[in-house]
């Protein structure tokens, strides 16, 4: 079963108006809700890879596959995939990997994926390359 959760905090200071530009520029959820809290959290659902096309296709436009797939390899944790995305950077359509919470000053867009075989979706997503250049692209991987 695929499932991606992709995750943003609405500061006080923000406009969840460009928040949700930010998230949408690299995702296409299914539903999208606010859960109240110390901050508001954005919190938009998918159950299909296809959601995450808009990324595919930026990752290629930005060429940083490369960089890319090494934080995506990294983000690998048993049956999830996670990585952070710059919100600012998110906001003017530009991918930007995070570390840590403290590198996104008003936090991250917290990508959460499950699937069945993340190692696919990686190769999906990053490609290995050669010279920047996709050595083969990969279908996308069913859900």
């Amino acid at each position: 079963m695929t499932r991606v959760v992709v995750t943003a905090e609405l500061r006080p200071s923000e406009d969840e108006d460009k928040v949700r530009v930010a998230m949408f520029n690299f995702f296409t959820p299914e539903a999208v809700k606010v859960e109240e809290g110390k901050y508001s959290l954005l919190v938009a659902e998918s159950r299909t890879l296809s959601s995450l096309s808009k990324l595919h296709r930026g990752l290629r436009e930005e060429r940083i596959l490369d960089a890319a797939r090494r934080y995506l390899r990294r983000g690998l944790q048993g049956d999830r995939l996670q990585f952070m995305l710059h919100k600012q950077a998110a906001t003017v359509g530009r991918i930007t990997f995070v570390d840590s919470e403290s590198e996104s000053p008003l936090g991250p867009i917290t990508f959460t994926l499950f699937h069945r075989d993340l190692e696919a979706v990686v190769d999906w997503l990053a490609p290995r390359t050669a010279r920047g250049r996709p050595l083969w692209e990969n279908p996308m991987p069913e859900d």
